[in-house]
């Protein structure tokens, strides 16, 4: 699937077969995440790749319907680069779009690990002085969302608002 595809297919999956992701499609998705863009090229980022089942499950103390998904990706990032907060939020974007591309759900969980955060990086063992941003669920669908997006000329604006 190209880029723009995926861009107009994605949406939140919160529903999971359970089915394992292989390695390479991880790595894949990751290596998405990687590639985005950065302020000044800092590349605050680090990625832990959870797929074991026992820490997936530590893990739905921020979202219960976790639970069946085939990994989750949780991005770590350093507070001290000046654009920290938009440097992640491309690599995440970029990781929600790769993982569609690649026939995946996955779902951006900001707003729950934020609320979790000290819990949640004690149990990755993420260093003190790091941010954890967000969890990524991956994982095949149960079936894709549906829901409509405002339409380009309810949000499209041209020389002036």
């Amino acid at each position: 699937m190209d880029a723009l595809a995926a861009i107009r297919k994605r949406r939140s999956v919160r529903a999971y077969t359970g089915d394992p992701v292989p390695r390479a499609d991880l790595e894949t998705i990751v290596d998405a995440g990687r590639l985005a863009a950065t302020g000044f090229n800092r590349q605050p980022w680090d990625f832990i790749v959870v797929t074991d089942a026992a820490i997936i499950d530590q893990l739905t103390v921020a979202a219960s319907w976790m639970a069946q998904a085939g990994a989750i990706i949780a991005l770590v990032v350093d507070p001290t680069a000046e654009y920290w907060l938009e440097d992640a939020a491309a690599a995440a974007e970029n990781m929600l779009v790769a993982a569609t591309a690649l026939g995946y759900g996955s779902c951006w969980l900001e707003g729950r690990t934020k609320r979790h955060e000290a819990e949640l990086k004690a149990l990755l063992r993420v260093p003190e002085a790091k941010r954890l941003l967000t969890l990524v669920p991956i994982g095949v669908p149960v079936s894709w969302p549906t829901h409509e997006k405002r339409s380009l000329d309810e949000v499209i604006h041209w020389e002036t608002y």
